[in-house]
């Protein structure tokens, strides 16, 4: 079957615009509910400036669904993340902010011998963030990558890690930085390739009033094992996003769309990324 993409974001944002916690006239909060809501941020522009730093000290629940439309066939692989992020205070000089991927994927007319739908690799990382940041926020550690995939389809078969760094700034309404990782296999089924992979994901986030946002947060990837001209994803595109309660829970909510100017034969062509994150402000 063949997915117009236009047609899902048009739904998508139809279905977003018309949702009850995000009506335009549903009331906002009175002055004294704001710090049972948002916490110490005090409101939804603070917190969605909060919850736009990956190394935050701010405990969260992001649930990333991405809808990928493969080049060559026109099937629809629909990958769902769930990302706790969850910060320890090491000390008073230092945070350890923790962030794990369990990722679970289903295939539109996946090939013969394979599963429609399953589990994928789970990925740790662990950024050492300083407490008290100066004008550049960062945070850098090790991601560890886990063979969880309950089918080669979604997996590498492969136990991997290596190093990861972000770092970002703030300044106005502006918030933009950039995350990256490279993790190499070292264990796992003989019988699979070797991973050599690099990742990297530059975000730029415009906020506006009242929670809401514009945002730029493409990944693009690299695996070092293929040919040249194999090698990249490299999506680009944005979207918009809000901050908002639904009863007495701030969510962060995004809306994006990419087009991947470069990408491996029968990689997705256009994707699609709708992102509904729980925040735990304290």
């Amino acid at each position: 079957m063949n997915t117009n993409p236009a047609l899902c974001l048009l739904l998508a944002v139809a279905a977003l615009a018309s949702s009850p916690a995000m009506s335009l006239a549903q009331d906002p909060p009175l002055p004294a509910e704001n710090e049972e809501i948002y916490g110490s941020y005090g409101d939804e522009g603070s917190l969605a400036r909060a919850s736009q730093n990956p190394v935050a000290n701010l405990i969260s629940l992001p649930l990333q669904n991405n809808f990928l439309f493969l080049e060559d066939t026109g099937d629809l692989l629909y990958n769902l993340n769930v990302q706790p992020v969850v910060p320890f205070n090491l000390n008073e000089d230092w945070n350890l902010i923790t962030r794990t991927i369990v990722p679970f994927f289903a295939l539109e007319n996946a090939p013969s011998g394979f599963d429609s739908a399953g589990l994928g690799d789970i990925n740790t990382t662990l950024f050492f963030s300083p407490a008290n940041s100066g004008g550049v926020i960062w945070g850098a550690g090790p991601v560890l990558s886990f063979p969880t995939a309950t089918d080669d389809l979604f997996g590498s078969g492969k136990w991997s890690a290596g190093p990861a760094a972000v770092a970002l700034t703030m300044r106005g309404r502006w918030v933009f930085g950039a995350l990256a990782n490279n993790v190499w296999s070292y264990a796992g089924d003989g019988d699979r390739r070797s991973v050599n992979a690099f990742l990297v994901q530059p975000f730029i986030n415009y906020n506006l009033d009242a929670g809401w946002f514009l945002v730029s947060a493409p990944v693009m990837t690299a695996d070092w094992k293929r040919d040249n001209d194999e090698r990249w994803t490299v999506p680009i595109g944005g979207g918009f996003g809000r901050v908002f309660p639904i009863g007495r829970r701030p969510v962060n909510t995004s809306l994006q769309a990419f087009y991947n100017v470069e990408r491996p034969s029968g990689g997705p062509e256009w994707s699609i990324r709708w992102n509904l994150q729980l925040l735990f402000p304290r």
